[in-house]
C-alpha cells in the first residue's frame, strides 16, 4: 500500500482481531485479571464524540493490559429502559421494545468501526427479560433480607407523564421530560434500605484511594453526617409535645417560631379539621420535593394557633406554623427558627413579620441582622448573646458541642446523629421499566412472585394513546393467582426506577448467560471492577446506589465480601466541546447550524464562519470574495465560544462522519492528544486533520524503513537511547492517565526517528516499537505498521516494550553557555567531565572567543550538570 488509506486499514485488523477472538475473556489462572469498564450508554440512536472519548480512553488501559500479560475483561452493555422511548412510542407512534433495540443496533454498528477492544460475546441490555429477570430475583431476595421495603412517602408527580420523578428529574420545578409542574403527592411507594447503611458508605469512602476526590467529597455531602440536638416542644393546650432535630442547637435563645411540614402529622390532623389549613397544605403539595424546588420557592407559611413552650424559659412560648420549605423525610419534620443566623427563616419571618433575636456577633461588629442572616463559619470565632451554656466568645462548632452537653446534663435534650441521606424509592408509574415482581391478594396482602416464575416479562400488546402506565390499563397482565393461595390476584403495576438497572450490571458481566443473578465462581475471579471510567454527572446517584446494591448483593449471597466497594478504581472523563453556530431569525432568536453546514474562510487575517450555500460556489473566488457575497446575503454566521456538544444547539460532531472521511485511528488520537483526559477536550476540524496528517506520516516513515538498507552506525545508539525513554515516558503517562502526555512523547520520538541516520535494524526497532507503543491509541495503523516491518503474530498480542534502565542512563550532558547572562551557546559533555575541563572547552567556541575578542574572561561559573557562566 503506497498510501495510508485508513479504511482498508481498519476493517483488515478488525476481522483479524474478530477472527482470533483475542477480546474474548475467560477464566485463566495462569494470568492476573483485570476488568476495566465504562459506564454503559443508553441508546439514544447515535453514538456522540463523547462516546468516542469515553470507550477509546478505556480501550487505551484494556490493550496496554492485554499487552503487560494481563487476562482483560472489557465488556459492553445497554441502559435501555427509561421515559425516553415511551415518550418516542407516544411521539412517532411504535413501541419502546422495538424503537430501543433497534436504536442498540444502530449503536453497536456505530462503534464497532472504533475498533474497541470489547468482549461482545458478553454484551445485554437491561431490557432483556434474562436480565431484568434476574434483577426481580435479586429483589425477592432483598426483601426477604429486610432491605426492601414499603411505605407511603410523599414524592414528586409529573401530572402529565403521570409518573414519579427522583429529584434529580427534576429540573427548575418542572418535570425533565413534560416540562410541566411538578406536585408534590402521597403514594405507597417501594423503598430500598440504603439510609441503613449510611456510616458505612460515609466511612468506606476513606478506602477509596484511586476514586477522585472530588467524587468523594460529593458522595460525603450526600450522605450527610450531622450531629445535633433532639427535643420536644411542650404545647400550652396539653397536645402531643413536638419533637424537633437542630444541628444548630447553640442558637436556641434566638428562637421565633416553630415549624412543621404540611406532611406531619399535626398538620394532617389540622387538615382534617379545618379547611383553611386543607387549602393552605392543598397549595404546598404543588411543588416539588428536591431542595432547588424548595429552596427557590416562594416561602409559605400558617399560623396553627398552637404555641409551646421555649424548654428553657416555660415563660416564653413560640407559634407553631406549618410551613411549605420544611421536608418530613429529614429529622423528625419539625424545626425551630432561628431567623438571624439562617437566610430561610429570616425571609420567612420578614414576610409574616415576626421577631428577628441575634444570639451572637462578630467579635468586632454589633450590627443587628437586618436582611442577610449572619452565618459564619463553624470554625469562626463569634460574640455570644446571654448563651444558656454561659459561652461569650467561642466558635460555633463549640457552642454546638457545649449545647449538646448542657441539654443532656440538664435532662431536656439528647445528642443525636443523622444523616440526609434518605432511602431510595424505586417505584415508577411507567410501562418501559423492570417489573417489581410482587403481587397484591385480598386475602394475603402483598405477596412476593415465586422465583420460578420469573421473569415476569412485560406485555408487547400495550398502547400510548393516553398519559399514564398502559399495565394499568392492560385487559389482562395484571391479573394473576397469588403465590400463597392460589386466589385470584393483582400484579403490581409499577416498575423499578431506571437507577436499579445501572447499580448490579458490573457484576452481571462476569457471567452474563447465568441463571441466577451472578456465578459466585465467576464474580470471585472477575471482580472487583478495577479502572471505571465514566461522567462526573454519576459522581453521586449512579455511583452510590452502585455500592449499596454490592453490599445488599453480598448479604444476600450473590458477591464475594471484597466487592462490597465494587470499583477499585475510578477516572471522571471530561467532555467534547465545540464551538456553535448560529444566525438569528426575523424576531432576534437565534437559529442553529451543525459544524457541517458552515465554512471557514480568513479574510484580512480574521476567520470568518458563513453558511454554506449554492451563492457561495464561485471557482476561483478569494475568501474575501466569499465574504462579500455571504455578507449581502446575510449568509454571516455568529460563533458562541466551545461549549458542551449539544442535540439542541447542534455544535455535534458525527464520529460516523469522521471515520469515513479520515478512519477511526485519527478520530481516537485527537480525542486523546488534545487536552488531559479529566478536562474538556474541544473537537475542531482543523485538529482533526492534523491527527490525521500526523498518522500519515507515521505511515510514511515506516513504509520508508521498511524498504530501506543503511548499514549499522554511530547514531544507533543515539536512536536506541530515545526509544527507551520513550518506553518509559509513554508507559508511565498511560499508567496514570495521562494519555495526551504519552501522546506528546509518541510525537516528538516520530520527529526523532524520522531524522535519524541510523542504520535500517535500529530504526527497524525503533519503529516497531513506535506501533506498539501507538497501538492502545491507534491499534489499526499500529498493526499495519507492526506486519509492514515483519512483527510476530499481532501487535494486540505482543508484549507490552519494556525500557532498559541502562540506556536511560546518558554518559553526555549538553550545558547551556550564558555570556553577560544571556544564553549564546551550548556545548556537550562527558558527564564526569572535570569543571576545569568543562571551562576550557566553553571557553573555546565560537560564541564566547568572539565575544572575548582576544581578551581574558573577568569570570567563570560552571555550574555541574546544569549551566555555565562566562563574565566578558
Amino acid at each position: 500500500m503506497s498510501r495510508y488509506s485508513a479504511n482498508e486499514i481498519e476493517a483488515k485488523w478488525q476481522e483479524a482481531w474478530d477472527k482470533a477472538g483475542i477480546f474474548t475473556a475467560t477464566r485463566s489462572a495462569d494470568k492476573p485479571k483485570y476488568y476495566v469498564l465504562e459506564m454503559f450508554p443508553y441508546p439514544s440512536g447515535r453514538i456522540h464524540m463523547g462516546h468516542v472519548r469515553n470507550y477509546t480512553m478505556g480501550d487505551v488501559i484494556a490493550r496496554y493490559k492485554l499487552s503487560t500479560g494481563h487476562n482483560v475483561l472489557h465488556p459492553m452493555g445497554w441502559d435501555a429502559f427509561g421515559m425516553p422511548a415511551e415518550n418516542a412510542a407516544m411521539a412517532i407512534g411504535g413501541h419502546p421494545k422495538e424503537w430501543t433495540y433497534n436504536n442498540i443496533a444502530d449503536m453497536r454498528g456505530q462503534m464497532k468501526p472504533l475498533g474497541l477492544s470489547i468482549d461482545w460475546s458478553r454484551e445485554f441490555a437491561t431490557c432483556d427479560p434474562e436480565y431484568y429477570g434476574q434483577q426481580q430475583a435479586l429483589f425477592l431476595d432483598m426483601l426477604e433480607a429486610g432491605l426492601v421495603y414499603r411505605k407511603n412517602a410523599v414524592v414528586n408527580w409529573d401530572p402529565v407523564d403521570m409518573t414519579v420523578l427522583a429529584n434529580e428529574q427534576v429540573e427548575n420545578g418542572r418535570g425533565w421530560r413534560s416540562g410541566a409542574l411538578v406536585e408534590r403527592r402521597e403514594l405507597t411507594q417501594w423503598f430500598f434500605k440504603i439510609s441503613s447503611m449510611s456510616e458505612e458508605l460515609l466511612s468506606a469512602l476513606d478506602t477509596l484511594e484511586n476514586w477522585p476526590a472530588k467524587v468523594r467529597l460529593m458522595q460525603e455531602n450526600w450522605i450527610g453526617k450531622s450531629r445535633g440536638l433532639e427535643f420536644a416542644f411542650e404545647r400550652t393546650d396539653g397536645g402531643e409535645p413536638i419533637t424537633v432535630y437542630t444541628t444548630r442547637p447553640d442558637t436556641l435563645m434566638g428562637a421565633s417560631f416553630v415549624g412543621i411540614s404540611p406532611d406531619h402529622p399535626i398538620a394532617k390532623q389540622l387538615e382534617a379539621e379545618n379547611p383553611k389549613v386543607a387549602e393552605f397544605v392543598a397549595e404546598c403539595r404543588k411543588g416539588g420535593t428536591t431542595e432547588e424546588a424548595i429552596e427557590t420557592a416562594e416561602k409559605l407559611g400558617f399560623d396553627t394557633g398552637i404555641r409551646v413552650r421555649h424548654p428553657l424559659d416555660p415563660n416564653w412560648e413560640l407559634p407553631v406554623w406549618i410551613a411549605n420549605f420544611i421536608l418530613m423525610d429529614y429529622g423528625t419534620g419539625a424545626i425551630f427558627a432561628c431567623p438571624a443566623h439562617d437566610q430561610r427563616d429570616l425571609d420567612f419571618c420578614r414576610k409574616y413579620d415576626l421577631p428577628v433575636i441575634d444570639t451572637f456577633f462578630a467579635l468586632d461588629d454589633d450590627t443587628p441582622v437586618d436582611n442577610v442572616a449572619f452565618v459564619p463559619p463553624k470554625e469562626q470565632k463569634v460574640r455570644w448573646v446571654n448563651h444558656f451554656a454561659g459561652l461569650t466568645e467561642a466558635t460555633g462548632q463549640e457552642a454546638i458541642d457545649a449545647t449538646i452537653d448542657f441539654a443532656e446534663k440538664a435532662g431536656w435534650g439528647k445528642g443525636v446523629t443523622k444523616y440526609r441521606l434518605r432511602d431510595w424509592g424505586l417505584s415508577r408509574q411507567r410501562y418501559w421499566g423492570c417489573p417489581i415482581p410482587v403481587v397484591h391478594c385480598d386475602d394475603c396482602g402483598v405477596v412476593p412472585e415465586k422465583k420460578e416464575n420469573l421473569p415476569i416479562r412485560l406485555p408487547d400488546d400495550v398502547t400510548f394513546d393516553k398519559p399514564g402506565n398502559p399495565l394499568d390499563r392492560h385487559p389482562t397482565w395484571r391479573d394473576c393467582a397469588c403465590p400463597c393461595c392460589g386466589k385470584p390476584a393483582k400484579r403490581e403495576t409499577d416498575t423499578m426506577d431506571t437507577f436499579v438497572d445501572s447499580s448490579w450490571y458490573f457484576a452481571r458481566f462476569t457471567a452474563p448467560r447465568a441463571e441466577t443473578p451472578t456465578d459466585l465462581a465467576e464474580a470471585e475471579y472477575w471482580m472487583n471492577v478495577d479502572q471505571y471510567i465514566g461522567g462526573i454527572e454519576h459522581a453521586i446517584l449512579h455511583l452510590l446506589y452502585s455500592r449499596f446494591f454490592a453490599r445488599a448483593m453480598h448479604i444476600t449471597g450473590h458477591l464475594p465480601k471484597k466487592a462490597c466497594e465494587p470499583f477499585d478504581a475510578l477516572f471522571t472523563q471530561g467532555m467534547v466541546t465545540h464551538e456553535i453556530y448560529q444566525t438569528r431569525d426575523a424576531k432576534g432568536r437565534p437559529v442553529y447550524h451543525l459544524p457541517e453546514d458552515v465554512i471557514e474562510l480568513n479574510v484580512d487575517g480574521k476567520r470568518q464562519v458563513v453558511l454554506r450555500h449554492d451563492l457561495l460556489v464561485k471557482e476561483g473566488a478569494s475568501d474575501e470574495e466569499l465574504f462579500l457575497i455571504a455578507k449581502s446575503n446575510d449568509l454571516v454566521v455568529e460563533t458562541v465560544p466551545s461549549a458542551k456538544m449539544s442535540k439542541s444547539k447542534k455544535n455535534v460532531v458525527d464520529p460516523v462522519s469522521i471515520i469515513s472521511a479520515f478512519g477511526a485511528d485519527t478520530a481516537r488520537w485527537f480525542v486523546l492528544s488534545d487536552s488531559p483526559p479529566e478536562r474538556d477536550v474541544e473537537w475542531t476540524a482543523a485538529g482533526a486533520e492534523a491527527a490525521h496528517k500526523h498518522l500519515s506520516r507515521v505511515y510514511r516513515i515506516a513504509s520508508e524503513i521498511a524498504a530501506s538498507d543503511v548499514a549499522a552506525n554511530a547514531a544507533d545508539e543515539d536512536l536506541l537511547r530515545e526509544m527507551h525513554k520513550t518506553i518509559r515516558d509513554v508507559t508511565n503517562g498511560i499508567e496514570s492517565f495521562g494519555f495526551n502526555a504519552s501522546i506528546a512523547k509518541l510525537y516528538a520520538f516520530t520527529n526523532t526517528l524520522a531524522k535519524s541516520k541510523a542504520g535500517t535494524a535500529a530504526k527497524t526497532q525503533a519503529a516497531k516499537t513506535l506501533a506498539q507503543l501507538m497501538s492502545p491509541m491507534t491499534p489499526h495503523l499500529s498493526e499495519e505498521i507492526w506486519q509492514m516491518l515483519s512483527g510476530e503474530g499481532l501487535v494486540a498480542t505482543a508484549p507490552w516494550p519494556v525500557a532498559d534502565e541502562s540506556m536511560l542512563v546518558d554518559d553526555t550532558v549538553t550545558l547551556p553557555i550564558q555570556i553577560n547572562g544571556k544564553r549564546r551557546a551550548e556545548i556537550t559533555v562527558a558527564k564526569d567531565l572535570d569543571k576545569a575541563e568543562v571551562e576550557k572547552v566553553a571557553l573555546s567556541t565560537e560564541a564566547v572567543q568572539r565575544a572575548l575578542d582576544g581578551a581574558s574572561p573577568k569570570k567563570v561559573i560552571v555550574v555541574p550538570g546544569r549551566i555555565v557562566n562566562v563574565v566578558v
